[in-house]
């Protein structure tokens, strides 16, 4: 899953990007509200974590402004505001959680995860395609008895493809889903983990094809 972090102390900011990507979320992080602004009305994420206390705009109005826009992203407030009418303010702006710094880690992942099954499109943790799962919990997929574990983008790739079966999906919509909009990653790099999980698929001797349509994209389909 894609998440929003917007966070205007650096170190911080780094630290929640690093403890997402750790746990094979896909994570755009940025320093203000305009920028958060910005990035939520894309509509390109799953969840948004965000600080109040930003430069430019504070989280409140960007999450107030998200809201009147018709934006149902999950949100969840990170910040160091604790006072209970703070947090009443928080939850009347649209949010779905509020988290006071500091916080643990555990806790951070908790929330978010409990905030992304509150979804109206929430995925159940197993996502399947014909007779092939792929656990988003466990990060492995499997076939019948054979299980292959996947790591960072390799997980990344079949999830997207798995909740849109059988479509092609352009190369730049996992360069943009996956490294963010502002990446450098060129469609090499997306052909070298396509082909490291085709090497999976083939291990698992799983009826899988992810085919290339040329000047279109990949499409994941099951074998006749």
């Amino acid at each position: 899953m894609r998440l929003l972090v917007a966070e205007d102390d650096p170190k911080l900011l780094k630290s929640l990007v690093h403890i997402f990507e750790s746990n094979k979320f896909c994570v755009d992080g940025v320093s203000n509200g305009e920028d958060a602004l910005a990035h939520g009305q894309s509509q390109e994420y799953d969840g948004l974590i965000l600080d109040i206390m930003m430069p430019g705009l504070d989280g409140l109005k960007v999450l107030q402004t998200l809201r009147k826009e018709g934006v149902t992203t999950p949100a969840l407030f990170l910040t160091a505001r604790t006072e209970v009418s703070q947090r009443v303010e928080g939850l009347d702006a649209g949010a779905d959680d509020y988290l006071p710094k500091p916080f643990s880690t555990a806790e951070l992942l908790a929330r978010v995860r409990a905030m992304l099954r509150r979804k109206d499109t929430y995925l159940p943790d197993l996502l399947s395609l014909g007779p092939v799962t792929l656990n988003r919990s466990t990060y492995q997929l499997g076939y019948q008895e054979r299980v292959q574990s996947l790591s960072g983008k390799e997980f990344q790739l079949p999830e997207m493809m798995m909740q849109a079966p059988n479509t092609i999906l352009p190369t730049e919509r996992f360069i943009t889903h996956l490294w963010g909009w502002d990446t450098n990653v060129d469609t090499s790099v997306v052909w070298v983990h396509i082909s490291n999980l085709r090497k999976k698929i083939a291990a698992l001797q799983a009826p899988l094809e992810i085919r290339f349509v040329r000047n279109a994209g990949y499409v994941l389909e099951v074998k006749a």
